[in-house]
């Protein structure tokens, strides 16, 4: 049999830890997985940094540049980086865009105010406020989304205190509006939660929520209330007198990232929305730091151009007229599908999308999500023997992983492994070579470090972490008649994720392209 089929499985957030009992992946019995590495061809890649395309490799990476890196088959200049030139070379402020936003009668930013540079970063913001005052603006209202998720659980107050302090300093009318947390309000994702933007919404753009003084009082008062609410879950606040946006007033949104900037840049522009009741919904000017989706043209205005990714191993296997399906639940599809296929919504010819509902609870509460049913629904496809790729995302790694929740992730990670099982089942059966890879890490390092230590409080009590970690991620490549083996040591780190993408058409006996980065594997002599 010489044609096979190649599965592309990847374990969102399941990285390469410290492999103790503050790695979620090393503590859950994951017989499948074990097995696997002891049995079959293996290593590590870095998923962090400059081998994804971030600005250095201090910058954790994340599943939009994972994906795009694996899909693309080289490393291109990420949001935080392409943002980061325009602010230095001034490029940004010569833009008609940014000309026109500075001429509103009240300039608004809404973003994810920290300095986790997965989504925004609060030096973005700081930086435009800055050349707004340059340019002349006499008014600025800020909308604060308190993060917690990819920064500390618990940091807002290091962000917005000092950011008032800043507004201050400009003896101008700047001041934060209102805020809440990623997580409850504005940032949904793949319409999964329409209720939660319009929350976000409806505090943003008609000042409803309960108001406080300002935001730092908001939110130290939300934690005294709740001590265990983190920044993630906190509830709308409005700040001061503030009454809302106003027509003639301009919006820009300030996170570079674009699935969680989607729905609430629909909201904003667009006249012909029908996901919920925006009431007296203003004319104002709004705007993204950057397109965040190229297939809907979303947002029509933006101020820096997201890389522009070509010549994808989607479009080649296209090109040669492969069978594809990409599936994931709601929470990972459009990383398996939009980030994937090089920023594109619009499914590639031959290519199927299935997208699998995720639950709308809690995930630490339901920590198998929704990959039994992903795996379900894969493995009947491997069986078919319709495709020549699968694709596949499982969430749980990642999504537990940012709960926080150590024994939910290791539970989460059991069922992971539980579908790794099944998947390879599947693929034996049918002569299929399966590649299992991670997109980042997370779920592998559960408490915060710091070279290589756990961090812990003055109680002595670890830190949990609820962010990506900057470990590498494995890679597997279980093939049932034995005829492709990995080019380096097994275990060792062999290089970069962008390097999946290359692999991919190598599995597939599809020429990988001279501008590729090398392929993972060779067959054996």
């Amino acid at each position: 049999m010489d044609k096979q089929s190649v599965i592309l499985c990847i374990l969102d957030g399941v990285g390469w830890g410290l492999r103790d009992d503050g790695d979620a992946v090393y503590s859950a019995h994951t017989p499948h997985l074990d097995r696997l590495m002891k049995d079959e061809p293996w290593g590590l890649l870095k998923a962090h940094g400059t081998a994804v395309g971030m600005p250095t490799d201090g910058d954790m990476g994340n599943s939009e540049v994972g994906h795009n890196a694996m899909g693309a088959g080289r490393i291109f200049a990420q949001g935080a980086k392409l943002v980061q030139s325009a602010i230095e070379t001034g490029q940004m402020w010569e833009s008609p865009i940014w000309k026109k936003a500075t001429q509103g009668k009240c300039l608004h930013f809404m973003g994810l105010t920290s300095d986790g540079n997965v989504h925004s970063h609060i030096d973005h913001l700081r930086a435009m406020i800055n050349q707004a005052n340059i340019d002349g603006v006499k008014k600025i209202r800020l909308h604060v989304l308190t993060d917690g998720r990819d920064v500390l659980p618990r940091s807002a107050l290091t962000y917005t205190k000092p950011l008032e302090t800043f507004l201050q300093s400009f003896n101008q009318d700047y001041a934060i509006a209102s805020g809440g947390g990623r997580m409850l309000i504005t940032m949904d994702r793949y319409e999964a939660d329409w209720p939660m933007v319009k929350r976000g919404y409806d505090c943003h753009v008609h000042a409803k929520g309960r108001r406080f003084a300002s935001a730092s009082e908001a939110i130290q008062t939300l934690y005294d209330e709740d001590p265990k609410v983190d920044d993630q879950w906190l509830p709308p606040f409005v700040v001061g007198d503030y009454q809302g946006m106003e027509d003639g007033d301009a919006v820009l949104f300030f996170n570079f990232r674009g699935d969680r900037a989607i729905e609430i840049s629909m909201a904003m522009e667009l006249r012909s929305f029908d996901k919920f009741d925006r009431q007296n919904h203003p004319d104002v000017f709004y705007a993204g730091m950057m397109e965040y989706d190229g297939d809907l043209k979303l947002p029509s205005q933006y101020l820096v151009s997201p890389p522009a990714i070509d010549d994808t191993i989607g479009e080649r296997m296209a090109a040669a007229s492969l069978k594809v399906l990409s599936i994931s639940e709601t929470q990972k599809f459009g990383h398996v599908t939009y980030f994937f296929n090089g920023n594109k919504s619009k499914p590639l010819p031959g290519e199927d999308q299935q997208e699998i509902p995720s639950a709308n609870v809690p995930f630490d509460q339901q920590p198998q999500m929704s990959a039994f049913i992903v795996t379900e629904k894969t493995c009947e496809a491997i069986r078919a023997n319709k495709y020549d790729h699968i694709r596949l995302n499982i969430a749980n790694g990642d999504m537990v992983g940012h709960t926080g929740n150590f024994s939910a992730t290791v539970n989460a990670m059991e069922i992971v492994d539980q579908c790794v099982g099944e998947l390879e089942k599947a693929a034996r059966e049918t002569n299929s070579i399966l590649l299992i890879t991670a997109d980042h890490g997370n779920a592998d390092e559960m408490y915060q470090t710091k070279k290589k230590a756990y961090r812990s409080d003055q109680h002595g009590n670890r830190i949990p972490s609820t962010s990506h970690s900057k470990n590498p991620v494995p890679y597997i490549v279980i093939d049932p008649q034995k005829k492709w083996m990995v080019k380096h040591d097994h275990g060792s780190l062999h290089g970069g994720l962008a390097q999946i993408g290359g692999t991919v058409l190598n599995l597939l006996h599809l020429p990988v392209p001279e501008h590729y980065l090398p392929s993972l594997v060779k067959k054996h002599d």
